[in-house]
């Protein structure tokens, strides 16, 4: 459908088709307390191993959080000491970060409805670039303001799992966590203009079961294009006050994970194994295609995974998706496993998702364990990458 469209007129900025994120979550959990997935995973004390580890899968971009609630020690005081580690071992390893700003954390005297939430938070973006440019002057910088701005909006404004703890407030957190966003747009681009956003929002299905109700088919589809605000805010589509712009919306990252489809009426997850799949089911490639088609913008797949014993499978099943994508000629950009080591539960920490490549059991050597499966699910799909499709060679792929 897209053959007209060829991704070299795109500018690629990433190194590497497949990419990898580390788990950098640092939020207030659903009982109150502040969680650090990065430490929790070990990749603080582990960093230089996870990133050799990399070479395994040729991966040469990844996913890293600054971890707002750690940076900022007292309102506008910054300690970048872990930023200055990182961004050597990445150099060290040739290896491209994406960074979050705000991966769904910030100190615990803030929040989103904080009348000073938007200030500070712009403040940091902009300290933060002027501390990465003191240290890399030209290399591309690639940024996600906050991650998942209509997950978290859901998570602390209608189901009370994290801060600021409401129900039924959805809409003024997103609102509020946009404002956020375009200030700090605004200062990071004011700093340096030359910086490239990446947005990362859950794709997401919803459909009704009742094929008959036109109502109820209307319905669903008004849910499911509700996916679509942070978007359309962000490039001044919406809410125009908050001053967002089309330029905004640079790259277009997509979170799609297993239970990412569900019907409208009962919020019971579409089944994503069946053969032939579930009539219910969409696919990949046609949520994408939406999403191309509604903004025009590149896109990657931002975060995908599965945990435990059916995470090769589904790795299969979105490899299998990006070569469909690929061949129709809209502009997939990469494909980002997310986590690439193993991770607690937020509210649970003693119960670990088992949904990376790198297991972790020995909680005392945190010692990285490759999942032989997945890992061959990968390989598979760097041989197809390059017999069949003419991906760009001058990618790490």
């Amino acid at each position: 459908m897209f053959s007209n469209v060829s991704s070299t007129f795109y500018k690629n900025p990433f190194k590497s088709f497949l990419m990898g994120g580390f788990e950098c979550a640092d939020h207030l959990n659903a009982f109150g307390n502040r969680v650090d997935l990065f430490s929790a995973s070990g990749h603080d004390i582990k960093l230089r191993e996870d990133y050799d580890l990399l070479n395994i899968l040729k991966i040469k971009t990844i996913r890293e959080g600054i971890r707002w609630s750690t940076v900022e020690i007292r309102p506008y005081d910054y300690d970048w000491s872990d930023l200055d580690y990182m961004m050597a071992t990445a150099k060290d390893n040739n290896i491209q970060i994406i960074w979050d700003i705000c991966h769904f954390g910030f100190p615990d005297d803030l929040t989103p409805l904080h009348p000073m939430f938007a200030r500070r938070f712009g403040q940091l973006c902009r300290a933060f670039v002027i501390k990465y440019r003191n240290l890399d002057p030209y290399g591309e910088l690639i940024v996600t303001p906050i991650n998942e701005v209509s997950f978290l909006s859901w998570l602390g404004g209608d189901v009370r799992g994290t801060s600021p703890y409401c129900i039924g407030q959805g809409w003024e957190v997103k609102y509020a966590l946009m404002k956020a966003y375009i200030e700090g747009i605004e200062l990071m681009k004011e700093v340096d203009p030359s910086i490239r956003i990446m947005l990362t929002e859950p794709l997401v299905s919803i459909i009704s079961n009742n094929a008959s109700d036109p109502a109820a088919l209307l319905k669903a589809e008004q849910k499911h294009f509700e996916q679509f605000q942070v978007h359309d805010i962000l490039c001044g589509k919406i809410c125009p006050e908050l001053r967002g712009k089309p330029e905004y919306l640079d790259i277009i990252g997509v979170n799609y994970y297993y239970n990412n489809q569900w019907i409208n009426e009962t919020h019971e997850t579409v089944p994503w194994g069946e053969r032939p799949p579930h009539p219910l089911y969409r696919s990949l490639e046609k949520l994408i295609e939406t999403v191309f088609t509604r903004y025009g913008k590149p896109i990657i797949i931002s975060e995908t995974s599965h945990p435990g014993e059916d995470r090769a499978k589904w790795l299969k099943s979105v490899t299998e998706e990006c070569f469909s994508i690929l061949k129709t000629g809209i502009p997939l950009l990469g494909c980002c496993i997310y986590p690439l080591i193993d991770r607690p539960d937020w509210d649970h920490l003693d119960n670990w998702h088992h949904s990376g490549i790198w297991d972790i059991y020995d909680l005392s050597t945190m010692k990285r364990e490759l999942h032989h499966e997945s890992f061959l699910v990968l390989q598979d799909f760097y041989g197809t990458l390059y017999t069949e499709l003419s991906v760009d060679r001058e990618l790490e792929i």
